[in-house]
């Protein structure tokens, strides 16, 4: 009866928390990378008076190779990371058979430190010592503290960083496909990435939890820096 009425509170009091943090994460480093670094390609190449129709077609290229690379760095990122829970989930699941008495007893280590006492934490050692999955999971999540990865994580990040990269770094490059001045293609860049980066470092400060007008301002003041070192360099090896 207590259960019941336990589990009737936790379905009237259900709480917000925001559970899309690895998407996030992964749209995070898609975009801010996509938009700065062919910002600063084309920056640094109209700065060597380049035309716009080869600033546009090594931004494509750039954005292209990005993508891929960026991807595939995403999917060996979530893929080793499935890898090492695997290896240390056969790990933990060895030393519960092989020396359960020892395991037992980083249970109640764990628990001690929550300032909960031997009289009260015993019961709840010998519950997860008759179940053997249960006492393995705790072990994981508590001890190690390592969460099961979906298992189409590694795959999901891969596309999220690669599309997230391609719409990031074609913000720069659309004045490049419109205005065939390099020049006033540039100016036309420059306020189009800012604006974008401004925009992205306000959403990205609004869900990372972070100052939202702070981080709009970074994020932005990051993309300027690169992209005038880029077009100042360009100038420099130009002279």
């Amino acid at each position: 009866m207590a259960h019941e009425s336990e589990k009737c509170l936790l379905d009237q009091h259900k709480e917000k928390h925001f559970t899309a943090g690895e998407i996030v994460r992964d749209i995070i480093i898609g975009v801010s990378d996509g938009l700065t670094v062919p910002f600063a390609l084309a920056a640094g190449l109209s700065g060597a008076n380049a035309s716009s129709s080869i600033i546009l077609t090594a931004g494509i290229a750039e954005v292209a190779a990005g993508a891929i690379s960026m991807g595939l760095g995403g999917y060996l990122a979530a893929k080793s990371e499935a890898d090492h829970y695997m290896r240390e989930l056969k790990r933990e699941e060895e030393e519960i058979i092989a020396v359960p008495d020892t395991e037992a007893a980083e249970i109640a280590e764990i628990l001690s430190e929550y300032g909960i006492q031997p009289h009260e934490y015993a019961p709840v050692v010998n519950a997860l010592r008759k179940n053997p999955q249960a006492w393995l999971n705790f072990m994981m999540k508590f001890e190690l503290g390592l969460e099961k990865p979906d298992p189409r994580r590694a795959l999901q990040s891969a596309f999220t960083i690669a599309i997230a990269y391609i719409l990031g770094g074609l913000v720069p490059l659309i004045p490049y496909m419109l205005i065939p001045i390099a020049r006033k293609a540039l100016i036309a860049s420059v306020l189009a990435t800012i604006l974008a980066l401004l925009i992205f470092g306000y959403a990205k400060g609004h869900f990372t939890g972070s100052r939202p007008f702070r981080s709009a301002f970074q994020t932005a003041l990051i993309g300027a820096v690169a992209s005038a070192a880029a077009f100042g360099l360009a100038k420099a090896v130009q002279g």
